[in-house]
């Protein structure tokens, strides 16, 4: 599943990324971090924020930890739509997290922000 869910998140076919993810679980495979980050890039160029934020809930709920990749592609999903608000709760939720935001973390939320007029 996993080439094909990165292909779809390659070009952006975020309602077969999702349905893919859906299949997996489906037949009982754990999908990992890199599989729940795809489908979440899915989304993002799909320029739909809430499903990527929603996949960060069902990452956790499945024990699957997001790394900093997953989170800035949540932010950057976010940032897309001038979600600041929720661009600068995901900076704060990795540094809580235990992760080091990165250069792409700190691109990310100030983007958002600048797009809703914030900055």
């Amino acid at each position: 599943y996993s080439p094909v869910i990165g292909a779809c998140a390659k070009s952006g076919q975020w309602q077969q990324a999702l349905g893919l993810l859906a299949m997996m679980q489906a037949e009982h495979l754990a999908p990992d971090v890199i599989t729940f980050s795809s489908v979440m890039s899915a989304c993002e160029k799909g320029l739909k924020w809430q499903q990527a934020l929603g996949l960060l809930v069902v990452m956790v709920a499945a024990a699957v930890l997001p790394n900093i990749i997953t989170y800035n592609t949540a932010i950057s999903a976010c940032e897309k739509d001038a979600q600041w608000q929720q661009a600068i709760a995901l900076f704060f939720a990795i540094q809580q997290g235990k992760l080091a935001p990165d250069f792409i973390t700190y691109s990310g939320a100030v983007s958002a922000c600048e797009k809703a007029g914030q900055w």
